[in-house]
């Protein structure tokens, strides 16, 4: 599990090819000395273990499903990653509860700058925006951000200087693609009432 707090940015340092998946070392700086082979870690919000360390590179293996499923593919030697190490027994939640687990990949469909803030629209499936409520939840790239409005296919947050400074938000434009995983609660509310409203197709 995580919060969806960014601890930093990390740097693609390498891509190997395995055949359909890829290993991809990431330089995190100073948070790999807290991290252990086998360790969970979240890049871009997608939950990935530790299967390598040198230094300050940690080594991850991502497999096909994870490459088409999550924004991880579209990385190239260079590209900046949020970081967050997986959350402990006892930590403070300052977010909320994320798994790491992408649901889908979004796209920024607007940005509007006003001084120091940013205001975000995103693209995504249908499915998501019925797991959205305004002043909700919702994790982009491993961010935890509140949303603000929501329609059928798309929504939208404000970002605050801090989040545009130390996370991977500040450097999207329109177009580019980002993952998301909506509020695990809010799964688990939809799947209930898609229960409940079957029983009572059931019953009629």
């Amino acid at each position: 599990m995580f919060t969806g707090l960014v601890e930093g940015m990390g740097k693609v340092a390498g891509l190997i090819e395995q055949g359909a998946a890829m290993r991809l070392t990431i330089d995190v700086g100073q948070f790999a000395a807290d991290c252990q082979i086998g360790d969970s870690v979240a890049i871009n919000g997608c939950c990935l273990t530790v299967v390598a360390i040198d230094q300050q590179k940690l080594g991850f293996d991502a497999v096909p499903e994870t490459l088409r499923c999550t924004n991880l593919g579209r990385l190239a030697v260079g590209s900046q990653a949020n970081i967050e190490r997986s959350l402990r027994l006892g930590d403070k939640l300052g977010g909320h509860l994320v798994t790491g687990h992408i649901d889908a990949v979004g796209q920024l469909a607007e940005r509007r700058d006003e001084a120091d803030w940013s205001f975000f629209w995103f693209r995504c499936p249908r499915r998501l925006t019925r797991q959205m409520a305004a002043k909700g939840s919702i994790t982009i790239d491993g961010i935890s951000l509140t949303l603000v409005d929501v329609e059928d296919e798309r929504f939208s947050v404000a970002l605050i200087p801090h989040t545009l400074a130390v996370t991977t938000m500040g450097g999207l434009s329109a177009g580019d693609e980002v993952n998301l995983e909506t509020d695990l609660l809010a799964k688990y509310v939809e799947r209930q009432v898609q229960g409940f409203a079957g029983l009572q197709n059931e019953a009629t």
